[in-house]
């Protein structure tokens, strides 16, 4: 394996550590508020308790599982640490949804392991380092568990080392990240992901899960990984759970693949929890003498409801995974729905203009700059052409990406610009010379995508990864002080197979692709550290904390209506910070839904996220471009709260006319409400006070309504006063609104 292909694999989980100190049978995980208990029984480390915080080492084991309280015991297992397909329950029979299926070289299909040791790292981060050494009582195959717990965000990220020590290959039929077994959570169990698919992602849904019941979900896109679903979801143990009440499990799985998430529960009462990589296109093939490294697993516990464990996530992914999560994100325009394919020099320049005036920071050249000759990307070939030549369109930018990056410059504006570095069109010099480059199976015939002509690259060849580094590399190179790259992928695994694996390894493909584009994301990190990139795939197709290791934040949806947006980003919020979710003001009608709204009303929901422009300016009326520049003026006020602060959402827009959240940054000297009116009929539910959180009691704030057109509503009748935080906390903040589509935003100031 080379050297970059091994620092892509240990990025899946952490960096490495020196050994600090043996372990004994037993071991508290601690974080701030939370305890993961662990006990070696058997030979075996098995969970004794996760949830709120026990410092007791002698209480856990007293008030701990064990078959007294167990029920009958027909088929009990121990609640395992890592449980694998194979291993003898506690009773009888062997547990069959185990997350790591391994058959063995001699063709063996069960596994059974024992602890061999456990230690901790140092770890110069301060986190608390657990690894877990394991391996087959009969077979030479060893299990490596890391724990590593952050105190200061109640999170504790888990992966798995896998190494063949067998004479042959084995098959990993399943290898999760997580296969964790707790022991009666509860007897009753819900169940919430975000399921949907373009232009209607992270739609949130809640499920029962009644005894003897799995429920389960994934991706097998292979690259559009959270359509369909998001790899996140939250338990809940007892009692349906609300944004402030309820025992909660939370958990994300860090993965750009194919994956599945599943929740079993047995008659018990037994709750098993699976993550991990997807293999149903065959189980993956470890060579001998070789080892493979699973994706990283986050997860937290709230005794407090499902608020904070978004809150704690979001510190975790700003801390802790994504490059540079405490940056503020720049207010940007972004070409495309401004002018699609149909643009010219002058064009972008007035565009320039227009961002510049309103305040932004930032333009973004989007799709159809690149291409020559017969595969030259433009309006009239659009999106059949091109892709995988990373070179300028002469014809449609005669000075350039360099000459369009000196006019944003000269304005005081970064620049940046669109690629889509993992696919390739069957129309492109580049598949003319190499169409043994893309994802496909060896006999049949191509499957193409998008435009008739798209297919992705077969990033599990080093050759293709080295061509497509090069050809953006002379691109970022050429361009100083390029600030942004946005990085595209329109495309699933419309083909499974790798011209480039051996026949015994195609199985492979889709787990090797996934570690070959962290490889390419990794060396442009490391040569490019300044660059911000944005993860796009069809829109929120790429949200997930794998890619947001490398990216620093994902378009929220290519469905830019305000409508729709309230509700892909409130399912997005539950796991993923505002200043990861790229939030843009985009023209009427608007060109997903063709529904008209206010440009307030969009404004007020794009500003809750990382605001930005996807529109022509000049389009915009004398009074809609002084708005505008009022808005977002107020958002740079606003952003540091906004994009850094803890998100509490007050109202939910499921089953109700309107919605309503706010952020209160870490000092609690300031903070940020936003309310959202929808279609509302006579009848509609009329908002009361709003329940405000996070504010400091004992501190007085001053009420201000923001982002007010000249002449418009009044939606607070205490804005400009200065009240007491343990007054709204208790008593609300009394707010109104007057009809379709009306909105507000409220900035509450430290006295």
């Amino acid at each position: 394996m080379n050297t970059r292909l091994k620092v892509a694999l240990t990025a899946l989980g952490a960096s490495a550590a020196l050994f600090a100190g043996t372990v004994g049978d037993d071991f508290l995980l601690n974080t701030r508020n939370t305890t993961l208990a662990l006990r070696k029984e058997g030979g075996r480390w098995h969970v004794l308790h996760y949830g709120s915080r026990v410092d007791s080492q002698q209480d856990i084991n007293a008030l701990a599982w064990n078959l007294w309280t167990g029920g009958h015991g027909h088929g009990q297992r121990r609640p395992a640490s890592y449980a694998v397909y194979g291993e003898k329950t506690l009773t009888i029979g062997i547990n069959k949804y185990g997350g790591l299926q391994v058959t063995h070289a001699d063709g063996c299909p069960t596994t059974s392991l024992e602890g061999m040791k456990a230690e901790t790292l140092d770890d110069a981060s301060g986190a608390t380092h657990l690894v877990l050494t394991m391996k087959d009582r009969v077979y030479p195959f060893h299990v490596t568990q890391h724990f590593r717990a952050l105190a200061d965000c109640d999170v504790i990220e888990t992966w798995v080392e896998l190494r063949n020590g067998e004479d042959g290959a084995v098959r990993l039929g399943r290898m999760d990240s997580f296969a964790m077994d707790f022991p009666a959570m509860s007897d009753t169990l819900w169940l919430q992901n975000a399921g949907g698919q373009w232009a209607a992602e992270a739609q949130l849904q809640e499920n029962a899960i009644g005894r003897g019941q799995t429920l389960s979900f994934g991706s097998r896109s292979g690259v559009r990984d959270a359509f369909e679903n998001n790899a996140s979801f939250m338990l809940t143990a007892g009692c349906r759970s609300t944004e402030t009440s309820g025992q909660v499990l939370g958990g994300v799985l860090c993965w750009s693949g194919s994956w599945g998430i599943g929740v079993q529960r047995d008659f018990c009462d037994f709750v098993s929890v699976r993550a991990g990589v997807d293999t149903s296109a065959g189980a993956y093939v470890l060579d001998p003498g070789k080892t493979i490294v699973l994706p990283k697993f986050a997860f937290t516990w709230s005794s407090a409801g499902k608020g904070q464990i978004s809150r704690n996530i979001h510190r975790w992914a700003r801390r802790w995974q994504m490059p540079a999560g405490s940056k503020l994100r720049p207010v940007l325009l972004n070409s495309w729905e401004g002018s699609y394919f149909s643009f010219t020099e002058k064009v972008l320049h007035d565009m320039m203009d227009g961002v510049k005036e309103m305040g932004g920071e930032l333009f973004v050249l989007d799709d159809g700059w690149f291409g020559t000759g017969k595969y030259a990307r433009d309006d009239v070939h659009r999106d059949k052409v091109g892709l995988g030549d990373w070179v300028i369109n002469p014809e449609k930018l005669p000075n350039g990406l360099v000459g369009l990056n000196e006019e944003a410059r000269r304005r005081g504006l970064k620049f940046g610009f669109w690629v889509e570095p993992e696919m390739v069109n069957t129309n492109s010099w580049l598949y003319e010379a190499h169409p043994d480059w893309i994802v496909r199976e060896r006999r049949r015939p191509v499957n193409v995508g998008r435009g008739g002509s798209q297919t992705v690259l077969d990033y599990t060849n080093p050759a293709v990864r080295e061509n497509i580094f090069a050809q953006l590399d002379a691109l970022y190179s050429k361009i100083p002080g390029l600030s942004y790259i946005k990085w595209d992928a329109n495309a699933d695994f419309f083909n499974m197979g790798s011209p480039y694996l051996d026949e015994a390894h195609q199985a492979n493909m889709p787990f090797d692709y996934t570690v070959g584009l962290y490889d390419l994301l990794a060396r442009i990190r490391a040569k490019y550290p300044d660059i911000d990139i944005q993860a796009c795939s069809s829109g929120g197709g790429h949200a997930d904390y794998g890619f947001l290791r490398y990216a620093d934040e994902f378009w929220g949806s290519d469905d830019s209506d305000a409508r729709e947006r309230i509700f892909i980003q409130w399912g997005e919020s539950q796991f993923y910070p505002a200043c990861a979710i790229a939030a843009h003001v985009t023209a009427v009608p608007n060109h997903q839904t063709g529904r008209t709204t206010p440009l307030k009303f969009r404004f007020d929901v794009a500003m809750s996220a990382r605001l930005g422009f996807e529109l022509h300016p000049k389009e915009l009326s004398a009074d809609d471009l002084a708005f505008a520049k009022q808005c977002v003026s107020d958002y740079k006020r606003i952003r540091p709260v906004v994009q850094q602060g803890d998100l509490y959402r007050l109202v939910s827009p499921y089953g109700h006319s309107y919605a309503s959240l706010m952020y209160v940054d870490e000092s609690r000297d300031h903070a940020v409400v936003f309310l959202w009116g929808m279609v509302r009929g006579n009848w509609s539910d009329y908002p009361g006070p709003l329940a405000l959180q996070g504010l400091d009691a004992s501190k007085r704030y001053r009420v201000r309504e923001i982002n007010r057109r000249k002449g418009g509503n009044l939606h607070c009748r205490v804005d400009g006063k200065t009240l007491g935080g343990q007054a709204l906390l208790s008593m609300g903040l009394p707010v109104r609104l007057r009809g379709d589509w009306d909105s507000a935003v409220f900035e509450l100031t430290a006295e």
